[in-house]
């Protein structure tokens, strides 16, 4: 298993009970053959949608967590939230994918967990909340929400260097931190 991108802790050490607590929640799922199948496809830019799930996944439990909402629901729900076999990129796919894969995720779940609980299908069904009509029920729903957002944000940013080039790295970085230089006198003056 990977690494969450931006996480340090090594989801292969099986020392740190964090890790253990969070792969006992996925493991179950993780070695099925329909979601290592996801590895075939890319999700936000050259991460595939296997660890984009594993991101979700991960970020979800320690949102979880801190918000005192069910670590499992929320780590299983991350694991299978985008939980379908085609590629969104092509041309092929319905222009509505964001609105639909949701539902069709909750569907492939459904399918292959007996116990899917209203939580784990309500964090997947409205994972893409506010584009998506309805409003997360659950604690653990926004977890996923968030976690989703956040994972694609990092999936992104980090791979930004390999095909924009340093330079336009170095750029984001100095308009990063003219802005914070601009909220800090705003601060300031208040």
């Amino acid at each position: 298993m990977k690494n969450a991108i931006g996480s340090r802790i090594d989801l292969n050490n099986m020392d740190d009970p964090n890790v253990v607590e969070f792969r006992k929640y996925i493991d179950e799922f993780f070695n099925e053959v329909k979601v290592k199948k996801l590895d075939n496809f890319d999700q936000h830019f050259r991460t595939s949608r296997l660890q984009h799930c594993l991101n979700v996944a991960y970020y979800s439990f320690l949102i979880a967590r801190k918000i005192g909402a069910d670590p499992r629901a929320a780590a299983r729900a991350g694991l299978l939230h985008d939980l379908y076999w085609y590629d969104w990129h092509t041309k092929k796919t319905p222009q509505l994918h964001a609105f639909l894969h949701p539902r069709l995720a909750v569907r492939n779940a459904a399918r292959l967990v007996d116990d899917l609980s209203e939580k784990e299908a309500d964090a997947i069904a409205k994972h893409m909340w506010p584009l998506c009509m309805g409003v997360p029920r659950y604690r653990e729903s926004f977890a996923v929400t968030f976690a989703d957002k956040y994972a694609a944000a990092l999936e992104v940013t980090t791979q930004w260097g390999r095909y924009f080039g340093a330079a336009s790295v170095r750029k984001a970085r100095g308009s990063v931190r003219k802005v914070k230089s601009v909220i800090d006198k705003r601060k300031k003056k208040v």
